[in-house]
């Protein structure tokens, strides 16, 4: 049988105009900043005057760690939203806005999938409301600066060897990981090495992520540190004076966008900080809002359980002080099969066995997301290959770890195919069991909170940290950052440090390679293994096969 694209599926949708999506949300047609007729910001003056009401139940999406084979999170977290709706619920969907690097890289599009989708399908995974441009435009300004205040005398006595600010670009692009800046002569500035990230990977994306307000973003924008004098000093964003100015160019950006799923249900998509160098959740403002407008509020965190859902429990929790009253972690039959040790070519044909053999890794997440104190369900995200045995063998394997497995089939059907899904997440979140936790104190030394992830989530022997690195640790506890979350950079597709290392491996060590303080984001990132802030295009990147058609369509997006 064949099936439609995610595009042709995306093209066809009966669309709403977005102040009717706003008025299911309570906002009037006066408090919504429409970009064209599917999609608008919701105005900073409407988000003011709703905090004095209570909060829905908040329900996190995550899953198992990634494979190629597929385990389709964000399409679970709206074909969920979509579910909630369908059995009468008030419920809204938050997701991260899509990165145009990745999107013509490996993943081609990144709004969910089949009958759960969030529309403007092709807008959400290009240009969108220009969020991402204005958060390349502010980073840039910010690195314009710098190198222009070293030009004209260097007042602030930069050393120009420790200028720790990179440049970004929205783009997979790896002959700009390391570049040397300033060539050409005198007119030209004093050379140096630098480098460029993506743009999801800047620390101005993790703070507009983080950010409650218009005041709380140019306070933290100044607290990012950009370089250090030869006393090792720190030299802020603030001293450099371009706070106020990256404040300004970041002003629209900082309001959620409001778009729709398939089934016209209301879906907020904003910001969207990479899972592993940064938190992976989208906006705390987005989810921070839906919560006062909806009964549910259905989010997801980047890559497997292990990186996104920690970092949303440990980082974005902790800060915007919210907490779950749900976890659903996403399986499939496919990954189960990899992970069991089954080739991609051979995933089709059944093999009860690898599915059991795979589970370890399905269960080693339950466990770490049980330790938060939160309830957690499974979601077998349904492809048209799986057999009734394998279902089965990973409901019998769940149900031995204390939870319970849905077979969910929201990519064929729609809210109907997620109706059992959202009935017991709902059954889980009226009852109100959770008892919120991180999984370690504020007051903890981060060398210690490196440790307790490494041993507690990734089950690994220790963290491996040189003398330099505790020293850097120890520094920066004494200049009053001890307080902050770490923030755990490493592969998605492992526990591990390798990712070739699927299942539930034990036996290893978490090497940290270095340490970065992201002052104004509020967290210490631990860079672990071999991990990159600026991607590369694959063999044959997505890119290739995106075009127009002859009627001026966008083909080749997922």
């Amino acid at each position: 049988m064949a099936y439609k694209s995610d595009i042709e599926i995306a093209r066809e949708a009966n669309k709403k105009p977005i102040q009717e999506i706003g008025a299911k949300l309570g906002i009037d047609s006066g408090d919504l900043l429409p970009y064209g007729h599917d999609k608008a910001k919701v105005s900073q003056s409407f988000i003011n005057s709703v905090q004095d009401r209570d909060n829905g139940k908040l329900i996190l999406v995550t899953a198992i760690n990634p494979t190629p084979a597929g385990e389709g999170k964000t399409t679970t977290t709206v074909g969920l939203g979509d579910g909630l709706n369908h059995i009468g619920k008030n419920a809204c969907v938050c997701i991260r806005e899509a990165s145009l690097g990745p999107n013509f890289g490996m993943k081609g599009g990144a709004a969910g999938g089949g009958y759960a989708q969030v529309v403007p399908m092709e807008e959400m995974n290009l240009h969108f409301t220009g969020d991402f441009h204005a958060i390349t435009s502010a980073h840039s300004l910010l690195s314009a600066m710098i190198d222009n205040h070293i030009y004209w005398g260097n007042s602030l006595e930069i050393d120009t060897r420790r200028v720790v600010w990179r440049r970004v670009v929205d783009m997979n692009d790896r002959a700009l990981r390391q570049i040397t800046a300033s060539l050409g002569g005198v007119a030209n500035g004093f050379p140096r090495e630098a480098g460029f990230d993506i743009t999801v990977a800047s620390e101005v994306m993790a703070i507009l992520c983080l950010a409650k307000d218009l005041q709380d973003l140019q306070k933290r924008l100044g607290d990012m540190i950009v370089a250090y004098r030869r006393d090792r000093s720190p030299v802020f964003a603030r001293d450099i004076k371009a706070d106020g100015a990256m404040t300004v160019l970041l002003k629209d950006a900082m309001q959620p966008n409001l778009v729709q799923t398939l089934e016209n249900n209301p879906a907020f998509v904003h910001g969207g900080p990479f899972a592993n160098i940064a938190h992976g959740c989208n906006s705390v403002i987005a989810t921070t809002t839906a919560l006062k407008l909806a009964d549910y509020v259905v989010t997801e965190a980047g890559f497997g359980a292990d990186l996104g859902a920690e970092k949303f429990m440990n980082i974005k929790c902790r800060k915007a002080g919210l907490a779950p009253s749900v976890v659903v972690c996403v399986a499939t039959v496919r990954a189960m099969k990899m992970n069991g040790g089954v080739a991609k070519a051979d995933l089709g044909a059944e093999n009860v066995e690898a599915v059991k053999a795979g589970c370890p890794n399905l269960g080693r997440h339950i466990e770490n997301l049980k330790s938060f104190g939160v309830p957690v369900v499974v979601a077998i995200n349904h492809f048209v290959t799986d057999t009734d045995a394998e279902v089965q063998a990973i409901k019998e394997y769940v149900a031995e770890h204390g939870a319970e497995a849905i077979l969910s089939r929201h990519w064929e059907l729609g809210s109907e195919g997620s109706a059992d899904l959202a009935a017991k997440v709902a059954e889980l979140a009226d009852a109100d069991t959770a008892n919120f936790s991180p999984i370690y104190p504020d007051e903890m030394p981060l060398a210690e909170k490196i440790q307790t992830i490494a041993k507690r989530i990734y089950r690994a022997d220790e963290a491996l940290m040189d003398k330099k690195i505790r020293d850097q640790l120890k520094l920066w506890e004494e200049q009053g950052y001890g307080h902050l979350p770490v923030c755990m950079a490493k592969t998605q597709y492992s526990f591990s440090t390798d990712p070739n290392l699927r299942g539930a491996p034990t036996g290893h060590s978490v090497p940290v390679r270095e340490v970065r303080l992201s002052a104004g984001a509020g967290f210490v990132v631990a860079v672990c293994g071999e991990i990159m802030t600026m991607p590369g295009l694959p063999r044959v990147p997505s890119a290739e096969n995106i075009m127009l058609n002859d009627e001026g369509q966008i083909e080749g997006l997922f």
